[in-house]
């Protein structure tokens, strides 16, 4: 166990203040990208068919209300996960938008693929519910990519933006 380890009996504080700026970033980033998500995933929501063929068409709309909700928090982890990376220099934030743009359709149709499975477990044997909802998962990704790049693009630029500069290296830390 480190000095920057919290539950460590030799931690201090950290007195640059990037830890509690890597905080603030991973909390900003978590609140974007669920901003971001929220309107591309009802449009792709919206967009896709049906998943189950076979349900009534008064399921329609709570399949896809169950696709937005359950993407929400894989979209916000990811958001949190890669916020405190893109404060980096423009290559770190080039690298973060691209994992962004590629990380979030996975994550809400994983998201999606295990509220089907849930769904599955209550249902018992009777239905299979994971294989459908992911080709409708996969299915919207491919017909919203273009606005998912776009997304991530303005997370990046919004996080960047909101967030104040890096603090400079410690003279400890100099080589």
């Amino acid at each position: 166990m480190g000095p920057s380890n919290p539950w460590s009996p030799d931690w201090r504080p950290d007195p640059t203040g990037s830890r509690l700026l890597s905080i603030r970033a991973a909390r900003r980033g978590a609140w974007l990208a669920a901003a971001l998500y929220l309107p591309i995933a009802v449009l792709s929501a919206t967009l896709i068919a049906s998943p189950l063929a076979g349900l009534p068409s008064g399921w329609v709309g709570p399949i896809g209300a169950l696709a937005i909700l359950s993407g929400l928090p894989g979209i916000a982890l990811l958001g949190a996960g890669l916020g405190p990376a893109a404060l980096g220099s423009r290559i770190d934030a080039l690298v973060v938008g691209v994992a962004l743009a590629v990380g979030a359709p996975v994550a809400a149709t994983a998201s999606f693929v295990i509220s089907g499975w849930v769904i599955d477990s209550w249902m018992g044997d009777s239905s299979d519910l994971a294989a459908p909802f992911l080709r409708a998962g996969v299915s919207a990704a491919v017909q919203v990519a273009p606005l998912v790049v776009v997304g991530a693009a303005t997370w990046v630029a919004f996080l960047r933006r909101s967030s104040p500069p890096p603090p400079p290296p410690s003279a400890s830390t100099t080589p």
